[in-house]
């Protein structure tokens, strides 16, 4: 395997929790019961009483799904990823801001803007090589950039928003 990019912390493994809610429209939100859960929060208009909204695989996978075959800096070769991508995530919660702070499960934070989103096909993936992403290796969720297709993405500065053990994106 690659190192991890300089400066960057190693990303550690645990477990997340998950709680209901409605949203702002009063809409009931999917129950977020297992234990691969994603927390949207911030300036998002679907969102339940709590101001955040924790979004399960299963829900995940109920949205359009995409693959994407890239190389990465921390893993040999290239991997096939399954996820959505992460305009859509943006959509579905009703992002309205300009960045997203990225957290993983050991705290390590980066802002990403959203207009990475709308330029690139950035995924939210939870699959590798047809694997389940696990906590103990860069799961539950990866955000990952398709580093292949475009020149630009293979400066060091893209590399830190590749943010493994994803838990939590507060939308700025």
């Amino acid at each position: 395997m690659a190192d991890t990019p300089p400066d960057r912390p190693a990303q550690a493994a645990t477990g997340a929790t998950s709680t209901p809610g409605k949203s702002a429209t009063g809409d009931v939100m999917p129950d977020a019961v297992q234990p691969a859960s994603l927390r949207i929060e911030g300036a998002i208009s679907r969102s339940g009483a709590n101001g955040h909204v924790d979004i399960d695989l299963a829900t995940l996978q109920g949205l359009p799904v995409h693959r994407l075959a890239t190389s990465t800096v921390v893993t040999d070769g290239v991997l096939d990823f399954e996820g959505v991508l992460m305009r859509t995530v943006m959509e579905y919660v009703g992002a309205r801001g300009t960045s997203v702070t990225a957290t993983a499960l050991n705290g390590y934070q980066v802002d990403i803007p959203l207009t990475d989103f709308q330029d690139f096909d950035v995924l939210l993936a939870w699959s590798a090589n047809g694997e389940l992403l696990q906590p103990d290796d860069k799961g539950p969720f990866w955000i990952v950039y398709p580093r292949d297709r475009h020149a630009v993405l293979q400066d060091i500065r893209y590399d830190y928003r590749w943010v493994w053990q994803l838990v939590s994106l507060q939308v700025n």
